[in-house]
């Protein structure tokens, strides 16, 4: 009986923080009509959110390290954050526009750098590295290709949305390669 419960604990954090997240705009559509999600928003939000804190749970259970913990959480959060935004509204024109399926490398980037690193903090800070010049030269290629001309894509906004998400993959970078440090300084002792 314990190791039944001993394989369900994981998953309580995760499903808690899911429901209570989608509560949010669920009881927002009670009072407004500015908040109009689906069966679909709710099944595709709550994977995502679903997925992101269970992929916290599982990366961190071995790590005492509080800055590691951080840089993951920093990381999954940034990730979850450019799928949500861009498949909602779109970072570059309307969400239906091609050119926002430039930000699926990105998160390429992510994922086959973090499976190469094994998850380890300096490769993990390489890797968040990487995204940020992934996400540049997204930014780069909106621009070169006219998306500046495009309704709500002006340079301004180009430049604004995608340096923000440069910022957080570079803080999550920094972040990892501080854990990273304070790895090698445990391994010396």
């Amino acid at each position: 009986m314990t190791t039944d419960n001993n394989i369900y604990q994981p998953l309580i954090l995760p499903t808690i923080l899911t429901i209570t997240i989608l509560l949010i705009p669920l009881i927002a559509m009670q009072f407004t009509d500015e908040v109009n999600w689906d069966l679909i928003d709710f099944i595709i939000a709550g994977t995502l959110i679903f997925g992101a804190s269970l992929s916290y749970t599982f990366l961190t259970r071995k790590s005492a390290q509080a800055v590691y913990r951080i840089a993951i959480g920093f990381a999954l959060i940034s990730g979850l954050l450019l799928i949500w935004v861009n498949g909602a509204v779109g970072l570059i024109g309307s969400e239906n526009n091609s050119i926002n399926l430039l930000y699926f490398g990105v998160l390429g980037i992510g994922v086959i750098g973090a499976l190469i690193s094994r998850f380890k903090s300096l490769g993990m800070s390489f890797t968040l590295f990487a995204m940020a010049v992934g996400q540049a030269l997204v930014a780069i290629i909106a621009l070169i290709s006219g998306m500046h001309l495009v309704t709500g894509s002006s340079v301004t906004e180009i430049l604004g949305v995608n340096g923000f998400f440069i910022m957080l993959f570079v803080i999550a970078g920094l972040l990892f390669q501080h854990a990273g440090k304070n790895e090698e300084s445990e391994i010396e002792l």
